[in-house]
């Protein structure tokens, strides 16, 4: 899962918890070189709908402290819309609830997965995104840490996994390298030719040598 941080703009905070923000800002470049088109979260806040699923109310994306939920979500001209109640019982809750108030949490960020991209010049398009959960953010000063925290964790599993003889599939492995910035044709050539190449060899036990040297410059990489 990866994260984008995006300023916590509140409408109208009440007593009771209810808050309206946005959790995305549509066709703004950030400083990742990353911006999200209308309709990214189309699909998924369907998919949502028909599943019964909910996209949770995270504190700093920990899973293990969910303070409300989300009770509305829509795409308008401006972004990714959403109207959240913060659950007051929960004493977490009620501390973001003050800071709120207060205007001391300056963000919101999504987790999400990239189900669609494109490459527009130096600047990499989010076009469908399968979105997660939306948390309320300290401001979002130390975002790249987070993002690569993330995208670290991926390539320990993509180590982890070619070490148990279990390798992704090519179109994760070509997911891994466009989230490493890697233009989308040459992402496409690599996972599909070499890395494809490489799986094969291994999986009918011939070309050792040549695979382990390709997956360690790889892994250097």
């Amino acid at each position: 899962m990866k994260t984008k941080d995006f300023s916590l703009q509140v409408k109208e905070l009440t007593e009771d918890g209810t808050f309206e923000g946005y959790g995305s800002i549509f066709g703004n470049v950030d400083s990742y070189g990353e911006k999200v088109m209308p309709g990214a979260f189309v699909e998924s806040l369907a998919k949502h709908k028909r599943e019964g699923s909910s996209v949770l109310m995270l504190w700093q994306h920990n899973p293990n402290e969910p303070i409300g939920v989300w009770e509305d979500l829509a795409e308008d001209g401006k972004g990714l819309w959403g109207k959240g109640h913060l659950i007051l019982e929960v004493q977490k809750a009620r501390e973001i609830h003050a800071l709120m108030k207060r205007k001391a949490i300056g963000g919101l960020s999504i987790g999400y997965r990239e189900t669609d991209t494109d490459q527009d010049g130096a600047v990499r398009v989010l076009k469908k995104l399968d979105l997660y959960e939306i948390s309320p953010v300290s401001f979002p000063a130390n975002r790249r840490a987070r993002i690569e925290a993330v995208k670290s964790e991926r390539m320990e599993e993509f180590a982890r996994r070619l070490r148990d003889g279990e390798p992704m599939p090519i179109k994760e492995f070509e997911d891994i390298l466009r989230e490493a910035g890697v233009p989308k044709s040459m992402a496409v050539a690599i996972a599909s030719h070499g890395y494809a190449k490489a799986i094969r060899s291994e999986s009918e036990g011939s070309k050792a040598n040549e695979q382990a040297a390709f997956l360690k410059a790889l892994l250097r990489s």
